[in-house]
């Protein structure tokens, strides 16, 4: 999660649940976000679904009847299009609206045995966005490694911190991922300093690195390591997947 667009949310999300895949977890990938970026990062056909997170959301399917299962080897999805625009309207006076998405999943995560669940959130802190955080244990925030990457920051923390007080809910940020690092610039360096000194151990020891290749694999429908498992983007993912997982055994 971050409200801010263009930091590599939907990169971090696929690419890293791809990794954990890789390594024989099984993982499944939510995408909240009406542009679908997610769903067609992984040549979902987003226009042809059936089902989808929004009829989840509105009743209309269970999460069963809308993921993807395996649609990678261990990688599940459940996609998303732009019928879910119209998702916060439609839930405003739902009984439970932040926590509707819970409710949906937790018996299908429960009997698929997924060990991972990641969720891809929009650009806002809006409903679907609060769903996602009463839903998760922990948020991850990719931060760019670029001038205002800590504005708008406190905004965030304070929007976690009243799902864990007000909704009285167990959530954490557990990880901050420094993505679009250039090691030829000195500001990429500085900024990465700073978010380390505003976030402390929270900062994963891995960075992802702008990486011609991770920007490609989307227009191609494939993860990176599907696209190039040889890339500079596919080595950052594997090495972030390897300190998530040893984040779960330490948790």
């Amino acid at each position: 999660m971050n409200q801010k667009g263009g930091v590599g949310k939907t990169t971090c999300t696929v690419n890293l649940g791809a990794a954990l895949a890789q390594s024989g977890k099984r993982v499944l990938l939510v995408d909240l976000d009406p542009q679908g970026n997610m769903s067609l990062h992984v040549d979902v056909e987003i226009h042809e679904l059936d089902h989808s997170v929004y009829s989840v959301l509105t009743n209309q399917s269970t999460a069963r009847e809308a993921t993807i299962i395996d649609h990678l080897k261990n990688l599940s999805i459940l996609p998303s299009n732009i019928d879910l625009s119209g998702a916060e309207i439609e839930l405003v006076n739902t009984v439970g609206r932040e926590t509707v998405l819970r409710t949906a999943l937790e018996s299908f995560i429960e009997e698929e045995g997924f060990d991972y669940v990641l969720l891809d959130c929009p650009p806002s802190l809006g409903l679907l966005s609060l769903n996602a955080l009463t839903t998760a244990n922990e948020v991850f925030i990719p931060l760019q490694t670029e001038f205002f990457a800590l504005q708008g920051m406190t905004r965030l923390l304070d929007v976690v911190d009243l799902i864990k007080t007000r909704l009285d809910h167990p959530i954490e940020i557990t990880g901050i991922i420094p993505t679009l690092y250039d090691m030829r610039t000195n500001l990429s360096k500085e900024v990465e300093q700073e978010i380390r000194r505003f976030f402390g151990k929270k900062v994963f020891k891995s960075v992802i690195h702008q990486n011609v290749r991770l920007a490609e694999a989307p227009s191609h429908g494939k993860t990176i390591f599907d696209y190039d498992q040889n890339s500079t983007g596919a080595k950052d993912f594997k090495a972030l997947a390897r300190e998530v997982k040893r984040q779960k055994v330490t948790a």
